[in-house]
């Protein structure tokens, strides 16, 4: 794993680093629970329950941290109750129970845990989610896939989770990030050193290092040099976010090819960028522009295909014959990637570098499936669509997934302020400017990510509020994105 991502585990990589602490180092299953109970029992505490703590366990190592936290918390002098969901039984009235809670705590299911809760455990967890009361989660929330972030049924919607060691995929990946609540990850005397290498981390602001700065000797060519090609009628805008914040984001030089009728458009509003005029389409590019296109493309250090050009038949066969020919490395988004859809194993015949930046819905069409299969398989999604391509996917949400069908990384960063129409185009832009200044792609593409989220929240500071936020408040903050040393997040 690169030093740049955090790592984040799954079940099968948690249970051998606890297999080792307790078969090679030494350490007594015990000890571990002991310290796991104490630890969730500091953090219940620290929420000033204001009533009574009921705490809802099962068998196995989970339900144990829950009961070592319940003794710690009755000595605490916090009143506790806890109910033993292994016997099968619930009390008549399980919303009674919970009423008045100061807090609940969910030691249901551990990490190991995957498919879908059966009773008792399905009503116990609707009532802890009816509750009201805060809820806090025994290292993963019951019924959160550890290792994917799927749900297959129901699943607690924590306030606070207290995770073991280290954090899990599932607290990173939706839906489960968004069951679990603020993400505390507490020691529980496991040393460093455990075997196993997690494929899976969370990008870390030391990525932003990699891109080499410009010194005395950089001239626009060797800053890298990137090209865009898109645009159509009514939708000049995305070709001219994409150029702009690729050129904020470092590139020296930047050509767009869009259609020759839209091309004086272009001109007035981006005097920055360099444009080319496409013959052969009605307001859009087709066939007949692609001559025009591969010019473009032909000094760039990187490129970007798909902004604003609209799903005209002509730009569709437009699209799949430029990627083809492109030799440069590719940025594919938008209608660039509805050209292939259902037919994702095309892009894989390309030689050089491509990366595909779908949100769930592009993605969905890509692999002949709807956005909420998408939505609900993220991460399986994400890898599926890797390998098909032969490419980095960038699988854009509040979890933003890179991956290059092996390797995962993860944005933890949330940025509302880029729910709005045009940020996917900026993303674009960046991604193609970092690979121009020569990052690998995978790393370009995380650099990009994490770069594209501290200019949301930079925006979001300066303009007030996410809401008011738009594309270009974005671009505007990019310089103070990808910086390594500001301060944003």
């Amino acid at each position: 794993m690169q030093s740049w991502l955090k790592p984040l585990y799954d079940a099968e990589t948690m249970r051998a680093v606890d297999r080792w602490a307790i078969e090679e180092q030494g350490i007594a299953e015990a000890e571990l629970i002991e310290a796991a109970g104490t630890a969730l029992a500091e953090a219940v505490a620290g929420l000033a329950p204001d009533g009574p703590v009921r705490i809802l366990c099962c068998k196995g190592n989970n339900g144990g941290d829950g009961l070592v936290a319940a003794r710690h918390l009755a000595g605490m002098g916090f009143p506790v109750e806890v109910l033993e969901l292994f016997s099968g039984e619930l009390p008549g009235d399980l919303d009674a129970w919970l009423e008045g809670s100061g807090a609940v705590v969910d030691s249901i299911f551990g990490t190991g845990f995957a498919g879908a809760p059966r009773e008792p455990t399905v009503t116990a967890i609707e009532a802890i989610n009816r509750c009201g009361a805060p809820v806090v989660a025994c290292d993963i929330a019951s019924g959160v896939d550890a290792s994917t972030g799927e749900i297959a049924g129901v699943a607690v919607e924590a306030d606070l989770t207290v995770s073991f060691h280290a954090a899990k995929v599932g607290q990173r990946i939706a839906p489960g990030k968004w069951r679990t609540g603020e993400l505390r990850v507490v020691p529980v005397g496991i040393p460093v050193g455990a075997p196993g290498e997690p494929m899976v981390g969370v990008i870390d602001p030391a990525v932003l290092r990699l891109a080499p700065p410009r010194g005395s000797h950089s001239t626009k060519f060797s800053s890298g040099e990137v090209a865009i090609a898109g645009g159509s009628r009514g939708l000049t805008g995305a070709v001219r976010m994409s150029s702009l914040a690729a050129i904020r984001a470092g590139a020296g030089y930047a050509t767009v090819a869009v259609p020759a009728e839209l091309e004086p458009v272009f001109e007035a509003a981006q005097p920055e960028v360099m444009s080319v005029g496409c013959p052969g389409g009605d307001g859009c590019l087709a066939p007949g522009s692609l001559k025009a296109v591969l010019r473009t493309f032909e000094r760039a250090a990187a490129g970007v295909l798909g902004s604003g050009m609209g799903r005209d038949p002509g730009t569709v066969e437009l699209a799949r014959d430029a990627v083809a020919a492109i030799e440069a490395p590719l940025v594919i988004d938008a209608d660039g990637l509805n050209a292939f859809a259902g037919e994702i194993e095309r892009i894989a015949a390309r030689k050089a570098t491509t990366i595909l930046t779908p949100h769930a819905g592009e993605l969905g069409r890509l692999l002949s499936r709807s956005s909420e299969q998408v939505a609900a398989h993220r991460l399986a999604s994400a890898r599926e669509a890797a390998v098909a391509a032969a490419a980095v996917v960038v699988l854009k949400g509040d979890d933003t997934i890179v991956t290059d069908g092996e390797r995962v990384a993860v944005n933890a960063l949330s940025a509302p302020a880029l729910a709005t129409a045009g940020t996917g185009d900026v993303l674009a832009g960046v991604i193609a400017a970092l690979l121009a200044r020569g990052l690998d792609p995978f790393a370009a593409a995380c650099a990009a990510v994490l770069g594209h989220a501290r200019a949301g929240l930079d925006a979001t500071a300066r303009i007030g509020a996410a809401e008011s936020v738009i594309a270009g408040d974005v671009i505007d903050s990019i310089a103070v994105g990808i910086a390594p040393g500001a301060a944003v997040e």
